[in-house]
């Protein structure tokens, strides 16, 4: 649970934006066209120590939306046999969102923090899809910056020298296992690790809190 100390520690860390970690699974690559199939949300908090550390996680199946596209080569390389399938339990895009926004508003106003902000594995991907969902589904209140991420493929080509997540988290000494890959609740948590073992490095090597001295 997000202390009071905690929540102040996040809002002043990333200057009033408070990250949520995000993975999506989809019918292809075109976020206009292509059906949203599954998506994950991890919040993050901060520990006693500064650290931060995963928080909640929300996981959902969702329902391609009507008319949606979907490609054959995306569902093999995800794993997805049958989109529509009653057995996925899948929801639609709207619930799935509705719900992922109720958690992060809540936690965004417990932590003080002005808005939140996607992170993710090649984040503009993501992102994408996110933003196009909330238009489809006419969703007014969408918490996150409507184009600012953290992108821990970048973030990890600067710290490990890996852009690839699975080599990243394998670099970084990190368990991956390639079977569990492209599940957005698997790739989420690995992501999740990933950003903070990277923004944990950092501060332990004295890049943050910065100190200000006097002269």
């Amino acid at each position: 649970m997000t202390t009071e100390n905690d929540a102040q520690r996040l809002k002043d860390r990333f200057r009033g934006y408070f990250p949520v970690v995000i993975d999506v699974e989809t019918a292809g690559f075109n976020a206009d066209t292509d059906a949203l199939l599954e998506i994950c949300a991890i919040t993050l908090t901060m520990d006693e120590f500064g650290n931060l550390i995963p928080a909640s996680t929300l996981h959902f199946h969702v329902e391609p939306f009507e008319g949606a596209n979907i490609e054959k080569e995306a569902l093999e390389f995800n794993g997805i046999r049958d989109p529509f399938s009653p057995l996925r339990g899948a929801v639609t895009e709207a619930e799935a969102l509705k719900e992922i926004y109720k958690l992060v508003r809540k936690e965004q106003k417990a932590a003080d923090c002005n808005r939140a902000i996607i992170v993710a594995h090649n984040a503009t991907f993501d992102h994408n899809f996110v933003m196009a969902a909330s238009e489809r589904c006419k969703l007014k209140r969408v918490p996150f910056h409507p184009f600012a991420t953290f992108d821990t493929a970048t973030l990890s080509g600067l710290a490990y020298g890996q852009t690839v997540l699975a080599k990243a988290c394998k670099t970084a000494g990190m368990e991956f296992d390639n079977k569990e890959a492209h599940s957005a609740l698997y790739d989420t948590q690995k992501t999740a690790e990933l950003f903070c073992g990277i923004v944990n490095k950092w501060k332990s090597l004295g890049g943050w809190p910065l100190v200000e001295h006097s002269e």
